[in-house]
């Protein structure tokens, strides 16, 4: 059989299981198990356990139940709500300040827990709720807490970003640094259009008022004193220093990432502890629970992915794909777009921890051989996977939000984040055009120049 005939058929077979409604970990892995029986020795599946345990035996994975653990802690806890609270209160004079609040306190949020379905729940459902009450329309309400709890994805401590890294045998600290500035240009933009968008929902609503009397309670005046400001700090300066802690802890070199995760995990659970009094074992119960829910059911994604990856390189699936494109001789731009094209593709029917570990071994080649910096090219690729997220079909921040607002239609939900979808292909463009919003960061704090695009 040729290769081009095999591997045909591999994407043909992976595409049907996936149609076919199993879970994504199941389908990759039966797709690997059925050509490991068809087309590798009769032997190699009397190694599947061993492949798969050898594949995750990564120091780097190890990270990854200690910082949902982490986040855990912080989303079954009212730190979502409370941050929120208090970035209203202290940005309440600021024209569109409410939609700039939950902008913030999302990027916050996403920071601490690391997760993008917990920052919109989160932040969502304050967040929500009382910018409707303040008159703002319920599609942008919905769309500007979906898009701020993509920045999960993007802003350190990131799983899809770890497993990057372990993807493309790049440096996590590295990884999680260039992040930063590209995490602090998309929370501009959305700040900036959130300010925007309140300008024109004012505008139309003091034209109503005018025309018909009927005032939108947007056009309230709402004020708050130093005291109610300094009230609201107490329950939030302990996560912010704990957000602080481990960065310092991590880029300080005095703990490595897995290290750094633990820390960051037993201290969540002591503030949760201390500040809401999160501590007996009916409350903690919960917090564990969703810990080993999510790790198990990320882990055994992680394990078929690779599963599904070492199956395609032993049949040299993925080397010739690669080969091919490299054959093709495309510009450098050209092979990057083709390559994005195909990432948003996929972010239509699969979430960002299968996207990395089944395409790496396709588009890291070609990429490196192009000469783009694979590190710089991760925040791309992370960026345009956020979009996959709160784009349809599989959109789940959508979905998170449709759970936290069941009365905001659908369709007005996938409208309000339209304008974050541009905004984000928008950042892709500035950092292709200004490679330093990813590069400077990591270059100037670990002190190694890497090789540039």
């Amino acid at each position: 059989m040729s290769m081009l005939t095999l591997g045909s058929l591999f994407g043909v077979v992976t595409l049907l299981f996936m149609f076919s409604g199993a879970p994504i970990s199941f389908a990759l892995g039966s797709v690997a198990v059925l050509f490991m029986y068809l087309f590798m020795p009769a032997s190699a599946l009397d190694t599947v356990t061993q492949n798969v345990y050898e594949e995750m035996a990564s120091i780097t994975l190890l990270s990854i139940p200690l910082f949902i653990l982490k986040g855990a802690a912080i989303g079954k806890s009212r730190a979502g709500q409370d941050l929120y609270a208090a970035m209203h209160v202290w940005m309440g004079r600021i024209p569109g300040g409410l939609g700039i609040a939950n902008v913030f306190a999302c990027a916050l949020f996403a920071a601490m827990a690391g997760s993008s379905p917990a920052t919109c729940s989160a932040i969502g459902s304050a967040g929500i709720p009382e910018m409707r009450r303040r008159g703002y329309s319920p599609g942008f309400a919905a769309g500007i807490i979906a898009a701020g709890g993509t920045l999960g994805i993007l802003l350190p401590p990131s799983v899809t970003m770890i497993l990057y890294a372990v993807a493309a045998e790049q440096s996590l600290g590295r990884l999680f640094l260039a992040g930063i500035f590209p995490g602090v240009l998309l929370v501009g933009l959305f700040a900036t259009y959130a300010a925007y968008r309140w300008r024109q929902e004012y505008a139309l609503a003091e034209a109503e008022f005018k025309r018909s009397g009927t005032a939108s309670a947007l056009l309230a005046k709402e004020t708050f004193t130093q005291r109610e400001k300094f009230e609201m700090l107490p329950r939030v300066v302990p996560f912010v220093v704990l957000l602080i802690g481990v960065m310092v802890a991590l880029y300080g070199g005095f703990a490595t990432p897995s290290e750094t995760a633990g820390i960051g995990a037993i201290l969540a659970l002591v503030l949760v502890a201390v500040v809401y009094g999160v501590w007996r074992p009916r409350d903690v119960a919960p917090i564990l629970e969703s810990t080993l829910k999510e790790s198990t059911m990320l882990m055994f994604i992680i394990g078929m992915s690779l599963l599904f990856s070492y199956v395609m390189s032993y049949l040299h699936i993925s080397q010739s794909v690669a080969e091919w494109v490299v054959a093709m001789q495309m510009s450098k731009w050209a092979l990057l777009a083709a390559v994005l094209l195909m990432v948003i593709f996929l972010g239509f029917f699969l979430p960002p921890v299968s996207i990395i570990l089944m395409t790496a071994p396709i588009i890291l080649p070609p990429l490196k051989a192009a000469g783009f910096d694979l590190i710089w090219f991760g925040v791309l690729m992370t960026i345009v996977m956020e979009t996959g997220l709160i784009h349809p079909p599989v959109g789940l921040n959508i979905f998170v939000i449709k759970n936290i607002a069941p009365d905001i239609p659908l369709n007005q939900i996938i409208w309000g984040v339209v304008p974050f979808v541009l905004l984000m292909i928008l950042a892709v463009v500035l950092i292709c055009v200004f490679p330093g919003i990813a590069t400077a960061l990591p270059d100037w704090a670990m002190g190694v120049e890497v090789p540039r695009r």
